[in-house]
């Protein structure tokens, strides 16, 4: 069984070193979605909303959160990301809005991180965004999708 990383021979937690790793590009895809009720996704969809552009706000949120990730999650190393993209989707079936993050670096650990933070900081912003007409808004399943580079290679959810 694999040991975690986080944790030292001695229990304790602490930053793993990551200088020994080689440097290759890392890509790390995530989503989510955040479910409403149905007039709730009209007025976003139709750009209804008094506070303005609610997804291209939301974007530059999702952007700004990855990049803040070391800041917000202890043990994670900071990262020169070279790219992030926040791409929106919605389904009237359903009522929800899905947020995908992809997020890229050069570097020695990977960007999953960064990429669950981005979608998660985007959907937290809708849900900030349009609280007044719909509380009983539902972030859910936010989620790795694939990532790539590193000793560990290629993975995909099925």
């Amino acid at each position: 069984m694999m040991q975690l990383t986080h944790f030292n021979q001695a229990g304790e937690a602490h930053m793993v070193d990551v200088g020994g790793k080689a440097i290759t590009q890392r890509v790390a895809v995530t989503e989510g979605f955040i479910q409403m009720q149905p007039e709730t996704l009209k007025l976003i969809i139709d750009g209804g909303h008094k506070k303005g552009d609610v997804l291209a706000i939301a974007r530059i949120a999702g952007i700004m959160g990855s990049k803040k990730t070391a800041e917000l999650i202890p043990l994670c190393h900071p990262l020169p990301i070279t790219h992030v993209d926040i791409a929106f989707s919605h389904d009237l079936e359903k009522n929800h809005i899905r947020c995908q993050a992809t997020v890229k670096t050069n570097g020695q650990t990977g960007v999953e991180m960064e990429a669950l933070t981005a979608t998660t900081c985007a959907l937290l912003t809708i849900y900030d965004m349009c609280k007044a007409v719909d509380r009983g808004m539902s972030i859910q399943a936010v989620q790795l999708m694939e990532k790539d580079g590193g000793k560990s290679g290629h993975w995909q959810r099925q």
